[in-house]
């Protein structure tokens, strides 16, 4: 192996926890290679994006850092600038015309070739690889991000093909990874210290694979997999993100039963309007995803439910929209992510430019959107004042003066405690005291 100590690399990631955990597994790989993070791009030999496609913005923003090094690379002509993610899935070699200072464009399923890519470009080549049959997973380290929580993708790709979602596109169809290969990360990160696992999929409900014995093993299978170790102390475990009819009996029970299970679901609606959803090429109706918020609500106790919805979705009527806040008020939903539509190349919806909203229209509904999902923060986080609940901390800050300790309860509820100790990766009693919007404020009991 080439001895590049004195090499170091800078990675920018954009989007969803999936591009931090692919992110941490380059760092491993590239750290094998001989390369040292540095959180210093200028100070970078090796500058990589790794992107997210899911909106306009986030495209805009990868186009916009690599045009920066782009720059750099004129007075140091030996940075290597490597282009990763989603974005690169979707553009492929096309990426060398707009920017022809990039060294490397390596998709989202070729992840554990980049050694071999950092070794070619390192040689002078320019390289793209974005081919759409995965490369072979290796049991390389993974540098994780310093924390509590450890994010261990299971499953990746989608097969439903909403109207609007590019990610089957750039993830590809669904493919599950195998047990043993996950089972042995999580007995890692739990014995580096790591007291929370999340279990990442973009429909994680899909999980599907063999165990020791060659056993279909789905995701309520693996929940207790993971839940059954107890070498290494006590730890919780979540799971995003699941698709609203994927949601089993048998997965609500595994919530129930499993001690270290967090009592959460992370849902997507998208929309309050069945006519909008069926245009969204989504499976439900407004009725069928409130009877298995419902469904769920009644059989766990304190379960926090979250969501997703888009506004502005291409020919959505003011009348629908209201459909959309008036639901997500009924649903009672205790978060939700929202956003404006974004048309992305290749999808359905993308091709529907005569229905798409005015831009000042989308961004209005959306602040609209934002006070709905507020207002339904501020009612669920007051249901807590008053209780005791059992807060993981995850971080030990000054703000204004006084120590505080911050961390999530059990159904993913923010918590800050004045606290002048460092209790980080500690498990600890809290009463709640009151609410904001976003968080509750405790007192160590």
């Amino acid at each position: 192996m080439e001895n590049l100590k004195n090499k170091k690399v800078y990675i920018e990631t954009l989007g969803c926890q999936m591009n931090k955990s692919d992110a941490e597994r380059m760092f491993g790989m590239l750290e094998y290679m001989g390369y040292e993070k540095t959180e210093e791009p200028k100070q970078a030999d090796l500058l990589i994006i790794n992107t997210c496609s899911i909106r306009k913005l986030s495209e805009d923003k990868a186009y916009s850092q690599i045009g920066v090094w782009g720059k750099w690379k004129k007075t140091r002509p030996d940075i290597k600038i490597a282009f990763s993610g989603c974005v690169a899935q979707q553009v492929k070699e096309d990426l060398f015309k707009r920017a022809p200072y990039v060294d490397l464009v390596i998709g989202t399923q070729r992840l554990y070739e980049l050694p071999e890519l950092i070794k070619r470009v390192e040689a002078g080549e320019r390289v793209c690889s974005c081919e759409e049959s995965p490369y072979a997973e290796k049991d390389y380290k993974i540098n994780r991000v310093k924390s509590i929580n450890a994010w261990v993708p299971i499953m990746e790709g989608c097969n439903n093909f909403c109207s609007y979602c590019i990610v089957p596109y750039t993830r590809g169809r669904e493919r599950s990874r195998d047990f043993i290969n996950i089972m042995n990360e999580v007995k890692k990160a739990l014995s580096e210290g790591f007291k929370e696992i999340t279990l990442l999929g973009q429909n994680v409900d899909s999980y599907h694979g063999k165990g020791l014995n060659g056993e279909d093993i789905n995701l309520s299978g693996l929940l207790k997999a993971i839940n059954a170790i107890d070498e290494y102390g006590k730890f919780r475990i979540r799971f995003v993100t699941s698709y609203p009819t994927d949601i089993t009996d048998e997965l609500i029970d595994t919530v129930i039963n499993c001690d270290k299970v967090c009592e959460y679901f992370h849902i997507p609606m998208q929309s309050g309007d069945d006519y909008v959803l069926k245009k969204m090429n989504r499976r439900y109706d407004v009725q069928t995803y409130e009877k298995i918020c419902n469904h769920i609500r009644t059989r766990v106790p304190d379960v926090t439910i979250t969501s997703d919805f888009i506004a502005g979705f291409p020919g959505e009527t003011e009348e629908q929209f209201q459909n959309t806040l008036d639901t997500m008020k009924c649903l009672e939903l205790d978060y939700s992510n929202t956003a404006a539509y974004s048309p992305r190349e290749k999808t359905v919806a993308a091709k529907w430019v005569d229905k798409f909203i005015p831009e000042e229209e989308k961004v209005e509904r959306l602040a609209r959107l934002n006070e709905t999902n507020r207002q339904c923060c501020v009612i669920s986080n007051e249901k807590y004042i008053g209780r005791t609940l059992e807060v993981l901390v995850e971080k030990f800050e000054n703000h204004d003066g006084k120590n505080v300790i911050s961390g999530r309860t059990r159904n993913n509820k923010m918590v800050h405690i004045p606290c002048e100790k460092d209790l980080i990766g500690k498990f600890v009693d809290v009463k709640i005291i009151g609410s904001k919007t976003w968080y509750l404020k405790g007192e160590l009991v």
